[in-house]
């Protein structure tokens, strides 16, 4: 009797090479895709941080977020969108896998899983985005930094007192708090002395500590 074949695993589908599937690394600083280029696959972070950023007619540029481990990068991609919205740039050393457009969206239509769990993921990032915008009107620029740096570091205050993170520059900072590099610059000194965070000069690593986010929620 022939073994039953094993059940699609979303996980498995969004890690592993295959059809449409290619791993590919990026060394930090190196452009993934650029704003206007064709929009003809998704990725998936395995490892490392990527920068989402946008320029505007003028020529002024903003970062948008900041993704790490298991997020999505060229959603715009399955949103039907013909050229990228904004640039991708590999913040670190970066592992990445591509998917071709035409095998996303075929798994998506074919795999019940797969579509909840990219579902699920895009609703969370909608909801995230909603609330960046709510914190960019309700609240000053050193809550906002400070909530920024604890999204970045994936922390929740349980377990490890500290989380570490490879150092963001003040610039991009500024661009994602949307204030100026000297008003972060500040923060940030007076998050180091307060013992909020910690930098590693030779690693180049950031500590956040998560009595960062008692500060948060005061």
């Amino acid at each position: 009797m022939a073994k039953p074949r094993p059940g699609f695993n979303p996980k498995t589908f969004l890690s592993t090479v295959g059809t449409g599937r290619e791993l590919m690394s990026f060394p930090a600083g190196r452009a993934i895709y650029a704003q206007g280029d064709e929009a003809d696959a998704l990725f998936v972070i395995q490892t490392g941080k990527v920068k989402l950023s946008a320029k505007s007619k003028a020529g002024k540029e903003a970062t948008l977020d900041i993704l790490s481990d298991d997020d999505f990068v060229g959603k715009d991609a399955i949103a039907g969108q013909s050229s990228r919205t904004a640039s991708a740039t590999a913040m670190t050393d970066c592992s990445l896998l591509r998917i071709e457009k035409k095998v996303m969206m075929l798994a998506l239509t074919k795999h019940v899983k797969l579509a909840n769990l990219f579902l699920a993921y895009v609703l969370a990032r909608y909801i995230r985005y909603q609330q960046d915008i709510v914190d960019q009107h309700c609240n000053p620029s050193e809550k906002r930094l400070a909530r920024i740096l604890i999204r970045l570091a994936h922390f929740d205050g349980t377990g490890s007192s500290e989380t570490v993170v490879p150092k963001v520059s003040h610039e991009t900072l500024a661009e994602m708090v949307g204030t100026t590099r000297s008003r972060v610059c500040f923060f940030m000194k007076r998050f180091k002395d307060s013992g909020f965070i910690y930098y590693e000069t030779k690693s180049k690593l950031l500590r956040v500590h998560r009595t960062l986010l008692a500060f948060c929620a005061q």
